[in-house]
């Protein structure tokens, strides 16, 4: 089992879970092809809206990959990005800047944001571990359980 951070707006990442899948890198499908059924995924949100200035710097939700599949999906004539199905749990909205010190996927502390750039990245069980626990605090509830 591995542990994924991928990196969207907050209202992004909404429409993802409303819907049960994630996207990571513009719809790109190579970061998807990584990710294994029963991988967790973390979704970190740096802003509230994809256009907006208004900041969000959290984890705005944890999931695990549904199954294998790996599909296009049509949002406008031109615009046909890959996704990948989530098994999204209720969670607890966890602002990054308090457990900075704490995650060792971020080397530089005093520019903890750079290895968000990436969009997409895999880091190990003990900053997974340390993540969940503040979004999932009690016992997990599924989302959308299909």
């Amino acid at each position: 089992m591995k542990y994924w951070i991928t990196v969207a707006s907050k209202d992004h990442i909404s429409r993802g879970v409303a819907g049960d899948f994630m996207q990571a890198n513009h719809g790109k499908q190579a970061a998807l092809k990584r990710i294994k059924p029963g991988d967790w995924v973390l979704f970190y949100s740096p802003k509230q809206t994809m256009n907006g200035t208004e900041p969000c710097k959290a984890f705005t939700a944890i999931g695990q990959a549904a199954d294998d599949e790996i599909y296009q999906h049509a949002m406008s004539s031109d615009f046909i990005p890959w996704r990948r199905n989530i098994r999204f749990y209720q969670s607890t909205e966890t602002p990054i800047i308090p457990l900075v010190d704490d995650l060792d996927f971020i080397i530089n502390k005093k520019s903890w944001g750079y290895p968000f750039r990436f969009g997409f990245m895999e880091i190990q069980g003990h900053d997974f571990e340390l993540l969940k626990a503040r979004m999932l605090p009690g016992e997990p509830i599924v989302l959308n359980n299909k």
